[in-house]
């Protein structure tokens, strides 16, 4: 079982392992399916399950009887929408309360470790709090749903990484030129920042293959909303067909070296577009929207896979050498100490003021 992280690090190039936020766990969907779902996550070893009213529970997945692990393999369930203990049948309910064992009262001291969750459509997250701490902030209010959204759909891809240096591509646009090829990348409006939320937007022009044989020129704007280092909503309109899609970038820490990185996305239904989508001008309107949605996962996955082999091997510099056309890399930095309450020397402050130097 992996051990969670606590150090504190001495090298200012060493970033903590987990900073504080909302962190996804899995889609409702997932979780439904699987009836009882286990993982390692922000370090440790979790549950998650749903009881018969909707409401799902997010917690450790260790007795706090007797020290069992409460996963399947290892014979946890959940019966009648509580979780039971594969060592003594202790079990517990969403609240994390023992309510019953087979041979005397339930303990009111016994607990499950429980992590505060937070239900948005499909995703389901779970606040990270450095020693405990409740939540300090709140995810966004859920966006508008309805039937012209298909449903969502994922890409998963796991690799050698930190939240904060994923997420720092929201502000560099640098990198979308030089890494991904995007052309006419400029910013609409300055970067905003409020609390835990950080907005940054930009127009760029793309040009990409489709169906492998056919150039297809994407002119859009997004809108990218990050709350912490876990979430980041992009909300995306194409001009030149007129789709809107929305995307989720969502970086979890495993234990403190792999990090999961989830791409959920859906596009909203495609009534009239300005101009023929390859492949499709001949599908039904109400099934255009799931495969252009798979389509564009499929785009952002191929983005995500260029970055990964910088993630992958770069080393995090905590006094960064920027350069004028580095845009807003130094408030992004300082935008992410806030995530690190309790870990001051795990190379947060002691940011300084970006050079400008050319």
């Amino acid at each position: 079982m992996p051990t969670e992280i606590t150090e504190q690090h001495p090298d200012p190039n060493l970033l903590h392992p987990f900073p504080e936020g909302w962190y996804f766990v899995a889609s409702r969907r997932s979780i439904l399916k699987e009836k009882l779902a286990r993982k390692t996550w922000m370090g440790v070893e979790i549950v998650a399950w749903c009881d018969g009213e909707g409401n799902i529970c997010v917690a450790e997945a260790v007795c706090p009887h007797l020290g069992a692990d409460l996963g399947p393999a290892a014979g946890g369930m959940v019966r009648d929408s509580r979780l039971v203990c594969p060592f003594h049948g202790f079990e517990f309910d969403v609240s994390g309360q023992c309510v019953a064992t087979p041979f005397s009262p339930a303990p009111k001291a016994t607990r499950l470790r429980v992590f505060e969750t937070r239900e948005m459509i499909d995703l389901v997250f779970a606040w990270w709090g450095h020693n405990g701490r409740p939540p300090q902030w709140r995810l966004p209010e859920d966006p508008p749903a309805g039937t012209d959204w298909c449903e969502m759909g994922y890409q998963i891809l796991r690799f050698p990484g930190h939240p904060q240096e994923t997420t720092e591509n929201a502000v560099d646009l640098a990198h979308l030129r030089y890494v991904h090829g995007y052309d006419n990348v400029s910013r609409v409006g300055p970067l905003s920042v409020e609390g835990a939320c950080l907005e940054s937007s930009f127009n760029f022009k793309r040009t990409r293959k489709i169906a492998g044989i056919t150039d297809l020129v994407f002119d859009v704007t997004a809108i990218t909303w990050v709350f912490g280092l876990g979430y980041s909503q992009v909300d995306i309109h194409e001009r030149t067909i007129s789709m809107d899609l929305r995307l989720w970038v969502l970086a979890t820490p495993v234990d403190g070296k792999l990090i999961d990185l989830v791409l959920a996305s859906q596009v909203r239904e495609i009534r009239r577009p300005k101009r023929p989508i390859v492949g499709l001008r001949f599908v039904p309107t109400n099934l255009r929207a799931g495969i252009m949605n798979r389509i564009m996962l499929a785009i952002q996955k191929q983005d995500v896979l260029q970055d990964v082999v910088i993630w992958g091997n770069k080393r995090y510099r905590s006094r960064p050498r920027l350069c004028r056309s580095d845009g807003e890399i130094g408030r992004y930095r300082r935008y992410c100490q806030q995530f690190y309450p309790d870990h001051g020397d795990a190379g947060q402050d002691r940011l300084e003021p970006p050079s400008t130097e050319s």
